[in-house]
């Protein structure tokens, strides 16, 4: 017990500042340079923002959301900005045959495709759960489904690019969040199932990353908005939010933390369940992650 308490201190202390602080390496605009990027929720907020850092690193874009007019507006600045090439194909992520094709159109026009940014959400209000399950249903297949459909319909060309896969999601995907249950748990399904993708990627020598985006309050309209009278909290900027989840992409980071409380990423990064999961590897056996 005096062992525990003399030398694990400094140990998690060494671990965390490792796990949280270390870098292979430093982003770089040109990383994105000529590189084929889908965004997603991209007619508005944190989702336009990017399209615009995107289109100035020297991207080729492909954004989509339900809004048509919206999105040609975005493409027509990303092409003022920079953006090797910029499209829009419009729809709604409610329908997963559109979320299919969706991807198949977007790397047809761009030949390829490197990197795929999930960032889009059902219309989310702040109420206690009164037990409506179509709001529930809803959440899942916008929020969730549709981000597995979109990832298996690009993972092909993902593959061929040694791509990434950057999901946008919340602090409400890592705690309990009142007001918002159906909202928080597509976000925890987001990060159960992206989590567990990465790891079959990681054994399975597949070189497509999968980057987690845990954001804080963005002030975005739709956020602001939608706690107005109910939740007394400072907002960070959403042009400085989309840039980090770019970084984190481009640095095939595991998760990307964005908030205005430097103690959110200490507290909900919990190293313990990275040592968990690993453990837990050895239990496996590893035919089932042969692929023929």
């Amino acid at each position: 017990m005096a062992f525990m308490k003399k030398y694990l201190p400094p140990i998690l202390g060494i671990f965390l500042a490792y796990y949280y602080y270390s870098a292979n390496e430093e982003f770089r605009p040109e990383m994105l340079q000529g590189k084929k990027v889908i965004v997603t929720g991209a007619s508005k907020g944190i989702g336009e923002q990017m399209a615009y850092h995107l289109a100035k690193m020297g991207a080729h874009v492909v954004v989509t959301a339900r809004s048509k007019e919206n999105l040609k507006k975005i493409v027509s600045h990303c092409l003022e900005l920079g953006a090797a090439s910029a499209h829009y194909i419009a729809g709604t992520m409610e329908n997963m045959t559109f979320a299919e094709q969706f991807v198949a159109k977007a790397g047809k026009l761009m030949g390829g495709l490197d990197m795929l940014i999930l960032n889009h959400i059902t219309n989310t209000s702040m109420n206690l759960f009164s037990g409506d399950i179509h709001i529930v249903r809803r959440s899942m297949e916008v929020n969730f489904l549709s981000y597995v459909v979109l990832s298996a319909t690009a993972l092909p060309m993902l593959k061929q690019s040694n791509g990434s896969i950057v999901v946008v999601s919340s602090k409400a995907g890592k705690m309990a969040s009142p007001l918002i249950a159906p909202y928080s748990a597509s976000k925890f399904a987001l990060d159960g199932f992206f989590s567990s993708i990465r790891m079959e990627h990681s054994v399975a020598k597949i070189n497509v990353s999968i980057t987690l985006c845990i954001l804080g309050l963005i002030n975005t309209d739709t956020a602001m908005n939608a706690i107005s009278g109910i939740v007394n909290m400072e907002a960070s900027p959403k042009e400085e939010c989309a840039l980090e989840i770019i970084k984190g992409g481009a640095l095939r980071q595991e998760e990307v933390y964005y908030d205005n409380s430097v103690w959110t990423a200490l507290l909900l990064g919990n190293p313990g369940r990275k040592i968990l999961e690993l453990f837990s590897l050895r239990s496996y056996s590893l035919d089932k992650f042969i692929i023929n």
